[in-house]
């Protein structure tokens, strides 16, 4: 009997939680690379080539370990998660980030614990408890405070617009996490992984042929090493590691652990960018923090005499 990927995770919840801090870092990192390659490409450009890198080490790998093809049945819903997970997401965040810094795009998409949280409750029947539910609010709050008052007045037009983009890349994102958890979870992860990214790619490389033809392409030391660096770590080995984590704990607590994200994203902004790293992106982090620990508290019921 062939192993699966998750075979290979030992099933220890300090394992599983040391895992989910290595993803977010990595994830964390991908946004200043995701800000940086602006500067040599269009956004629809750099994601064909950092998603079309990132399926073709996959499905390199599907090929090594000799997993072959999904069954037809699961072709559609492969799909469709990779239209969610990879084409919408990915092409709308990298378009806002035209006009969003890095380190506030990466506070919006990780809104999405609180959709995955919402639709993970109604079709997965997954009980938001009062812990996961507080630890959630505050984490939201954590998420606001980073942002500060600057997201409700003060704003270009064009910035409002990058915002809403990423948010409803956010959105997508929650509904391809539950949709991976209803159709597609008995697949080995990293062929679910490399098959869903391959049929995102195919619908960012249609975008990008009909947004950004013939605009200029700069290819050197620097955007290589963005495209190798999201394509092989954030996007293949990061993503096929999630679809893992959220098979072995509920959607909920491994969402609310992605706020870690922005709070990475944000150190790493303002390390590389020189992004400003204000008081209420400190007390925001410290809320998100916070929120991640109440998140997992578990109350124990008293036992019936």
């Amino acid at each position: 009997m062939k192993k699966s990927f998750a075979d290979f995770i030992p099933q220890n919840k300090s394992f599983i939680w040391l895992i989910i801090l290595i993803i977010t870092l990595l994830w964390g990192y991908a946004w200043v690379l995701m800000k940086s390659a602006l500067l040599y490409m269009g956004p629809f450009t750099f994601s064909a080539f950092r998603f079309g890198t990132g399926a073709i080490t996959l499905l390199f790998v599907v090929l090594i370990l000799k997993i072959g093809l999904p069954p037809k049945q699961y072709w559609k819903h492969l799909i469709v998660v990779g239209i969610l997970q990879t084409s919408i997401v990915f092409l709308f965040v990298m378009y806002g980030l035209e006009f969003v810094g890095a380190g506030k795009a990466s506070v919006l998409l990780y809104s999405m614990p609180m959709w995955s949280s919402m639709l993970a409750a109604r079709f997965l029947g997954e009980k938001l408890t009062p812990s996961k539910f507080t630890g959630l609010l505050i984490g939201m709050v954590g998420l606001l405070t980073i942002l500060g008052w600057d997201i409700w007045a003060g704003q270009s037009f064009e910035m409002i617009f990058g915002e809403i983009l990423i948010i409803i890349a956010a959105v997508s994102w929650g509904i391809a996490n539950v949709y991976y958890r209803l159709h597609v979870q008995d697949l080995p992860k990293i062929q679910a992984s490399g098959f869903q990214m391959l049929f995102g790619t195919i619908g960012i490389i249609i975008a990008t042929l009909f947004m950004e033809w013939g605009e200029p392409v700069v290819l050197n030391a620097h955007s290589i090493y963005y495209i190798l660096f999201t394509g092989v770590f954030a996007s293949a080995l990061c993503f096929t590691v999630w679809f893992v984590v959220i098979s072995l704990i509920d959607m909920v607590t491994a969402t609310i652990a992605t706020l870690l994200v922005p709070i990475f994203g944000l150190v790493f902004s303002s390390l590389l960018l020189d992004e400003k790293m204000t008081m209420s992106i400190l007390i925001g982090s410290g809320l998100i923090i916070i929120g991640i620990i109440i998140a997992q508290v578990k109350v124990k019921r008293p036992r019936p005499d």
